[in-house]
């Protein structure tokens, strides 16, 4: 992954690809209710919109949309998703002076260690639901 990330904004006007909600929701794989539900919360801004009023999105809202859909698998709250995507976004900023962008680092490197702490929570989970499983299909063996 690349360190060097654009102002968001700034991505937008140089971005001449946009997409409307269908095509985003399609490439990320969540429903149009779920992008506009992220969208409602204040996580995802459009690009714009058409003409004929549907939002239209660009390449930064669907990277934004991987992130969120990665953290919601961990189990990360709205409100934990928006204060990484703040991060991230300041990050990107070329203006952010370097004591500053030191800080954020940190920061991140505290949502590394509390992502793999999930991670290794949902590891033990899908553990147990092996052996649920397993155990299943012993009953079904034992019982034909």
């Amino acid at each position: 992954m690349s360190t060097t990330r654009r102002d968001p904004s700034a991505y937008r006007a140089a971005s001449s690809t946009t997409y409307q909600i269908g095509e985003v929701a399609e490439r990320v794989g969540l429903s149009l209710r779920t992008v506009r539900y992220y969208e409602e919360a204040g996580l995802l801004t459009t690009a714009g919109r058409t003409p004929g009023g549907f939002r239209l999105y660009g390449d930064e809202a669907v990277d934004r949309l991987m992130v969120i859909k990665k953290m919601k698998s961990l189990g990360f709250t709205l409100e934990e998703m928006r204060s990484l995507l703040s991060v991230r976004d300041e990050l990107s900023d070329p203006a952010v002076s370097d004591a500053r962008r030191a800080e954020l680092r940190e920061l991140l490197r505290t949502w590394v260690v509390l992502a793999e702490e999930k991670l290794a929570t949902l590891r033990q989970q899908a553990g147990v639901a092996e052996d649920f499983v397993i155990g299943l299909h012993g009953d079904a063996n034992r019982s034909a």
